[in-house]
């Protein structure tokens, strides 16, 4: 009967330990994703307040509006407008654009027509996209201003009441840091904007929201800490 010489037992342990520390090693790197934005180019869209308040000469109001894809790994996965937002050096927020189906159902041809839309959020790492849900954000109202993890704007309460509401919203939180009712919606006369946009100061945090025909009012905005999550499973899609 052959037996295991003390060397080749002793060079077999180091195989074993030498797998069981560089196992984790050996395993595939995560993989990083490519998140891009193409070209810009504009399309024709009626702001929703012209078409509201003149619908039969809507395309008197029609402007245009800069929409860039947004990709992912080189595969479209939405339409964008406007300038994105760095909330930190992984995340940014971006406004989505919509495509919609403007026909009626008698309209013997279809008709879409672009819009703005709410704000997504984009985690470069991992290329996945999520939508915000703003409170009291309305795409025809909300211009928001963004200062680090913090967004400001006006919004439109959702209750039987209804009204115009200064809003600051905080990525991650439920409820709204700031909401405070600042006037009547809808408004007895059209106007181009309801607010005018909203300033913000570093130190100490404040921002300043003024609508259109009022008086400003500077609200203090407390809490320094982002609560975007950033997870590292870079699988994620």
């Amino acid at each position: 009967m052959k037996s295991n010489s003390p060397i080749s037992s002793l060079s077999a342990f180091l195989s074993i330990l030498f797998v069981f520390l560089s196992g984790p090693s050996l395993l595939a790197a995560p993989k990083v994703h490519n998140v891009t934005l193409g070209r810009s180019r504009n399309v024709p869209y009626v702001p929703l307040r012209a078409a509201a308040v003149a619908p039969s000469d809507a395309k008197s109001g029609e402007s245009n509006l800069s929409v860039r894809a947004l990709y992912v790994d080189g595969r479209q996965k939405e339409w964008t407008t406007g300038e994105i937002h760095n909330v930190t050096d992984r995340t940014f927020t971006i406004r989505r654009a919509l495509r919609l189906n403007d026909s009626l159902p008698t309209d013997p041809a279809a008709h879409w027509v672009w819009q703005p839309g709410p704000w997504l959020m984009v985690n470069r790492t991992t290329g996945h996209i999520t939508a915000l849900h703003l409170p009291d954000f309305d795409p025809a109202v909300s211009e928001v201003v963004w200062f680090r993890d913090y967004a400001a704007y006006c919004g439109v309460g959702g209750t039987a009441k209804g009204g115009l509401f200064a809003v600051v919203a905080q990525l991650g939180s439920r409820r709204a840091v700031v909401r405070k009712r600042i006037g009547k919606w809808p408004q007895p006369a059209p106007i181009a904007s309801a607010c005018q946009p909203a300033q913000w100061q570093r130190q100490p945090m404040r921002v300043t929201i003024q609508p259109t025909g009022g008086d400003a009012t500077t609200y203090g905005v407390l809490g320094s800490a982002s609560l975007v999550e950033e997870s590292d499973d870079a699988g994620a899609n």
